[in-house]
């Protein structure tokens, strides 16, 4: 019995260790191929550099960066309060057969390939924008609610489970002090499954930071600082997935330097929990 434990052991132990060989192969291939490209073009310029021409060898990601951030906060905007409150509605509010419809529906919006969301937003969202707000329709405004749908579903589930994982004595002990219902949900237990809440929001930021594929469907692919939200932008991602087929030499080593600005954005994202989830814990 003691052998066949220390074998299932060693498994779960190369299996956690293959995870971690994968990071650092990751980050030693981005950080090896892009800082050098980075020290060649001056970091400064590439990063604050307001200009994107390969071809004259001038190499400024900082539209792509506030293009990123642009479209990133406006998919929090949409997605947070909706899968938040959907969150709490499918674990204290929802009745059984209903829960029982749209569980299976927005598990189903998770496998949705990003294409077929970005032809959604091609088709639907961008006309939608264009004729309501005004522009040619692929903008900010337009990639946000595209992005703040596709996020839904990670916030939902992450939540509702953080939810569903308060002890019930805390909602009752609410209720035997004389709080309603909803100042028990509220008040008791969604303070409690606040770390498993805030996790959820942050994957949700990592999905939306990271999409490429619907991304360029609908937010107009223009490399610079947009002035409004119903301009067009071009996010870190889509900078890199649109050129990197024909890039070479200083051009792809500029994008996989790109690449090396996103992971890092990652990082401090995840740091930024992991502090706040802290904080919390104490």
């Amino acid at each position: 019995m003691k052998a066949k434990e220390k074998i299932w052991e060693m498994i779960f132990l190369l299996a956690a260790a293959f995870s971690i060989v994968a990071v650092l192969l990751i980050c030693v291939f981005l950080f090896a191929n892009g800082i050098p490209a980075m020290r060649e073009i001056g970091a400064g310029k590439f990063l604050l550099g307001t200009r994107w021409k390969p071809g004259n060898g001038i190499f400024g990601i900082f539209p792509m960066i506030v293009g990123s951030l642009y479209v990133t906060a406006g998919a929090v905007v949409v997605g947070v309060p909706v899968g938040f409150m959907t969150a709490v509605f499918l674990s204290r509010f929802c009745p059984r057969r209903l829960r029982g419809i749209l569980k299976p529906a927005i598990d189903l919006l998770a496998g949705i390939p990003s294409v077929v969301y970005g032809f959604f937003g091609l088709m639907i969202i961008v006309p939608f924008v264009r004729n309501v707000f005004g522009g040619n329709g692929s903008s900010i405004l337009t990639a946000s609610l595209l992005l703040g749908m596709m996020i839904l579903p990670t916030i939902i589930s992450v939540s509702e489970s953080a939810l569903n994982a308060v002890p019930q004595s805390y909602y009752e002990g609410s209720r035997a002090l004389g709080a309603s219902h909803e100042r028990s949900v509220f008040l008791a237990v969604v303070p409690a499954a606040r770390s498993g809440i805030l996790a959820g929001v942050i994957l949700g930021i990592g999905r939306a930071i990271g999409e490429t594929m619907a991304v360029i469907m609908v937010a107009g692919n223009q490399a610079r600082i947009p002035a409004r939200i119903l301009k067009g932008v071009r996010t870190l991602t889509a900078n890199i997935v649109i050129e990197m087929g024909y890039a070479a030499e200083l051009h792809r080593g500029a994008l996989i330097a790109t690449g090396v600005v996103l992971f890092v954005f990652i990082l401090i994202i995840n740091l930024g929990f992991n502090i706040l989830k802290n904080r919390s814990a104490r």
